[in-house]
């Protein structure tokens, strides 16, 4: 038991995980908030230990965000493989690959918003369960810290305004992921909390 708790709640290699994150996300804060980004990977990882997710696991949620930079930073897969494949390996990599929003689709053109966002719920039927979990638990967390803003605040508006989707387009896309996992046979317990999460936002609307 005490050996499960550890492998899965800290190790050398998820220590390793959020030192990097940490340098990558220096001085980027939340969205619409003054708390260090670090607290995004941290609270992944939490709710995937929570789960007793596996070392590989929890090291994805944390390096998750990292990528999604990197991406959207306009970084090539080799200088991906120099920065991430040789320090966590080419299975993580590849597997937050299968959850990331991209750019450019594999033919080499620009996606836009609302393409980039069907690219990504088209893509997650080649993830793997890992990648599934860490999908789930990142839109748990921004889905539940979205939640405690909005029950805090006399003006909603102001947190919806932080979105460029606005409130209906943020709503819908929770919805989407939601349904697209479970579409795709993903039965993990965390499903359940996935749920509760957008339907709790859903009485937003």
């Amino acid at each position: 038991m005490f050996r499960s708790l550890q492998m899965t709640g800290y190790s050398d290699r998820i220590n390793h995980a959020l030192a990097f994150a940490a340098k990558h996300h220096d001085r980027q804060v939340r969205k619409g908030t003054r708390l260090p980004y670090l607290t995004q990977p941290a609270n992944i990882a939490i709710i995937l230990t929570r789960y007793g997710q596996d070392e590989e696991t929890v090291v994805a949620g944390i390096l998750h965000d990292v990528i999604e930079d990197c991406l959207r930073e306009g970084w090539t897969r080799e200088t991906l493989d120099e920065r991430v494949s040789d320090k966590f390996g080419t299975p993580l990599l590849d597997a937050l690959l299968t959850i990331t929003q991209r750019r450019i689709d594999d033919n080499g053109n620009e996606l836009d918003k609302d393409e980039r966002r069907a690219d990504y719920l088209e893509r997650l039927a080649g993830a793997g369960d890992s990648a599934r979990w860490v999908c789930a638990a990142d839109k748990i967390h921004s889905g539940r810290s979205l939640l405690t803003d909005l029950r805090r605040t006399v003006d909603a508006d102001t947190v919806w305004g932080r979105f460029a989707s606005g409130r209906e387009g943020t709503i819908r896309w929770y919805r989407a992921v939601c349904d697209r996992l479970a579409a795709l046979g993903f039965r993990a317990p965390i499903q359940d909390e996935l749920r509760a999460v957008t339907e709790a936002l859903e009485e937003f609307l």
